[in-house]
């Protein structure tokens, strides 16, 4: 559901103006970077409990910060760099998102965790594109709690993704998982010390049966 995502990315970067942009760059600079070195020391963990383990060194980066560790987690996450949209007179044009070095984008693409859930797909590429869902609306849903910003921002991109974004579709899963990433950033206005694997791991039990 690659214009969903894309979608949430540019309001999301909207929405967060007040935060330091060069915090922001070298934040998603780091967890890249830590995507990386964990997948690759990590073999004996799952990808749930790698995750964890991503947010917690991300959270102390930012020394406690939640809300900069979300934004950045959002598109240090994101399994691709750039967008394509529909321009003027059908043309299309390619946008870049928060990214790091092309070299360092290519070894965190190739080491984001892909096995979320029970039903992830056996492939390469699994549920990579999940995480972006899940901090996204975490990190609108921590920031605009008042106001259910998340739910409005998910109405009006599928609205408008198929007049702009070219790529992707939408999905019943993705929707499952940014429920779960609202839900987190909610608790977590609460309670700080909630770790993503609380709200992924519930995913699981959507689909047990009694």
């Amino acid at each position: 559901m690659k214009n969903f995502i894309a979608g949430l990315s540019v309001i999301i970067l909207l929405s967060a103006s007040a935060l330091k942009a060069q915090s922001i760059y070298e934040g998603i600079d780091y967890a890249s970077e830590t995507i990386i070195s964990l997948k690759g020391c990590s073999k004996d963990i799952s990808d749930v409990q790698l995750v964890d383990s991503l947010y917690g060194r991300v959270l102390d980066y930012y020394d406690g910060d939640i809300s900069e560790t979300l934004l950045a987690l959002t598109f240090a996450c994101l399994p691709f760099d750039k967008i394509n949209v529909r321009f003027l007179l059908g043309s299309r044009l390619t946008v870049p998102l928060p990214s790091p070095s092309e070299s360092i984008f290519k070894k965190r693409l190739e080491n984001l965790p892909s096995n979320l859930f029970y039903d992830s797909p056996n492939s390469d590429f699994g549920d990579k594109d999940k995480l972006s869902h899940f901090f996204g609306n975490a990190f609108l849903a921590y920031n605009f709690g008042c106001f259910n910003l998340s739910d409005f921002i998910g109405i009006f991109v599928e609205n408008i993704e198929q007049e702009l974004f070219i790529e992707g579709d939408y999905s019943f899963k993705d929707i499952l998982v940014n429920g779960l990433g609202k839900i987190y950033g909610y608790n977590l206005r609460k309670n700080k010390n909630l770790k993503p694997s609380d709200f992924l791991n519930f995913y699981h039990f959507l689909f047990m049966r009694f």
